[in-house]
């Protein structure tokens, strides 16, 4: 569907317009080249929110595709919905259907949506996908991965700008420095009736009863744990640089072995050491290698996955497992 794109109130709206410039400044440093960009638009409040933002900040430099799933009664509705909204601003919108696989549902229909996301995108020469996950969203996956212990990888949770899965295609979420709020009020002023998930107060889940504890904490403020969030971000990036020289400088790789003579500290030796195991075909559940580490460092050697590994002098030494009899 093509449409001309006309001109959002909310560019005319004083209430709104320091939250049309943050959503440009946020599209300006993840769209650094300005081409035209695909919006993701489920019809709930904060993607409804997103398009309304992008309507004001770069009128004509975007697309909206919205994904029907068909796991629900009120998809077909939900997509109808997003039709009618650009329809009625001139925005170029698209409905992909998708078919979501076995197994886990939620996975499937992430992969399936990226999927189609990815291709529309392609088809349609845009620069990148922006998705609606904004400061709220960061805080309760901060919290949700705080009380698994996970590490400093989980701890990041979503980045500004990383690729569309499988792909190079950028993906940008230009509403990280958002509250859920903020979003509402948009959506509100611009006189829109969102769709509403059921799922979204259903309290089965860890997500909404986290949601709910955290609405009504005077204590914790969502924007400095998604601040927090972004701080873990950039110390995942440096770990990640450390590795990637601690693996060209310590290590040897042989058609039987992987050598790692190890300098750097341990959070640093836990990547090389995924890596090893990666590099002889094997991928064991992090908290497997974290434990192996723990002996490797007291001399002690180990089997993970499949994998032998041996403290000899000064390097740990990776190798498969052999055959069992």
């Amino acid at each position: 569907m093509t449409a001309t794109a006309t001109r959002s109130a909310a560019a005319d709206d004083p209430r709104l317009r320091p939250l049309v410039r943050r959503f440009a400044d946020a599209l300006a440093r993840l769209n650094p080249g300005g081409g035209r960009i695909g919006l993701a638009v489920s019809g709930g409040p904060d993607s409804m929110a997103m398009l309304l933002l992008a309507q004001a900040a770069v009128p004509g430099g975007f697309e909206v595709a919205t994904v029907d799933h068909g796991l629900r009664p009120e998809a077909a509705s939900e997509c109808a919905l997003v039709e009618r909204a650009c329809a009625g601003r001139g925005i170029p919108c698209t409905v992909l259907r998708v078919q979501v696989g076995e197994g886990n549902l939620q996975a499937a229909a992430r992969d399936a949506r990226y999927a189609a996301l990815a291709g529309w995108a392609q088809q349609r020469g845009l620069t990148a996908i922006a998705t609606a996950h904004h400061a709220d969203d960061q805080a309760e996956t901060l919290l949700m991965r705080l009380n698994r212990g996970s590490g400093v990888a989980g701890l990041a949770g979503v980045r500004e700008r990383t690729a569309v899965p499988d792909t190079a295609i950028p993906l940008i979420r230009p509403l990280l420095s958002f509250r859920r709020v903020e979003l509402a009020y948009v959506v509100a002023e611009e006189g829109l009736t969102p769709a509403q998930d059921p799922s979204n107060e259903d309290e089965r889940f860890d997500r909404v009863r986290l949601r709910k504890a955290l609405a009504g904490s005077a204590i914790l403020d969502p924007s400095a744990l998604a601040a927090s969030a972004a701080h873990l971000a950039h110390a995942e990036e440096a770990l990640d640089w450390a590795a990637r020289r601690e693996w060209n400088e310590r290590v040897e790789v042989s058609a039987e072995q992987v050598r790692y003579c190890r300098q750097a500290p341990r959070a640093v030796a836990l990547r090389v050491a995924e890596r090893a195991i990666a590099q002889l075909g094997r991928s064991p559940r992090g908290g497997d290698v974290a434990r192996l580490i723990e002996g490797l460092m007291a001399g002690e050697g180990g089997n993970v996955g499949g994998v032998l590994v041996r403290v000899q002098q000064d390097a740990w030494v990776f190798t498969p497992e052999p055959p069992r009899r």
